[in-house]
């Protein structure tokens, strides 16, 4: 599905940016693993390279422009252009009701899940041009669509992700570039698992109709789907990929 296309994905060490990078080399795609976990990178680096995949490991921290700015140039430099861009990174962030929230803490949630987001695309929309089109995923939540207790940054950083897609998209359309958002529901990830004990994550489980949490494995099965010509008339859209929270 993507065979000969260059692709770019945050977060590519663990989770579902793991997930996504090895779905793409298993589809034919050279991919360019931003993170920065450099150990976590390098493993899934290696593990695509035994697949008989191709890839590249960037230390990128996505709150810093100059990282993405980075990550884009290494991506174009390698193999000449940019066709497709993950922004996946993110972070959990405290947990704590709004008015008690740690002002560090809401300042490094923004400026990973929601300005990272906009640093990306700040710098893979222009590379993207120059080859006359692409597709961005841009990595929201079923959190950019409800609130959830506890979690205002979170939330507000996950809802802003799918206006920036919404706007971007439309600005975009008639010059070959497609953006859209996914929405995770809570995924069984390391993430997860470092911010919630066995009690806490069967209680969230329960809190999806399907009665479990998803895999990263599904979630990047909806990330190929988008960023492939398949999706070739989807842009602005947020899909939720979440055993049917959001339906209930």
């Amino acid at each position: 599905m993507l065979k000969n296309k260059i692709a770019l994905v945050t977060g590519a060490g663990s989770g579902i940016g793991e997930a996504v990078a090895k779905l793409f080399a298993q589809n034919g795609a050279s991919v360019v693993l931003a993170d920065m976990d450099m150990d976590g990178a390098a493993r899934v680096l290696a593990e695509i390279e035994k697949a008989g995949g191709k890839g590249l490991a960037v230390k990128t921290d996505v709150s810093k422009p100059a990282d993405c700015e980075q990550a884009v140039a290494q991506a174009v430099n390698w193999l000449g252009r940019l066709d497709i861009a993950v922004n996946n990174a993110g972070i959990g962030g405290p947990s704590a009701l709004a008015g008690d929230y740690p002002i560090d803490g809401w300042d490094k949630v923004i400026a990973i899940n929601l300005s990272g987001v906009f640093y990306g695309m700040r710098y893979q929309l222009p590379a993207m041009l120059k080859n006359g089109g692409g597709s961005i995923v841009n990595m929201a939540s079923i959190l950019g669509k409800v609130g959830f207790p506890m979690s205002s940054a979170y939330a507000s950083a996950k809802h802003g992700v799918i206006g920036l897609t919404e706007t971007t998209a439309c600005e975009y359309a008639t010059q070959g570039i497609r953006i859209n958002a996914v929405g995770p529901g809570f995924i069984k990830t390391p993430l997860l698992d470092k911010n919630l004990n066995e009690e806490q994550l069967k209680g969230i489980a329960a809190m999806h109709p399907m009665q479990r949490l998803g895999t990263a494995e599904e979630v990047a099965e909806l990330v190929l789907w988008l960023a492939s010509d398949k999706a070739s008339f989807v842009t602005g859209a947020y899909y939720n990929v979440d055993g049917g929270y959001l339906a209930h």
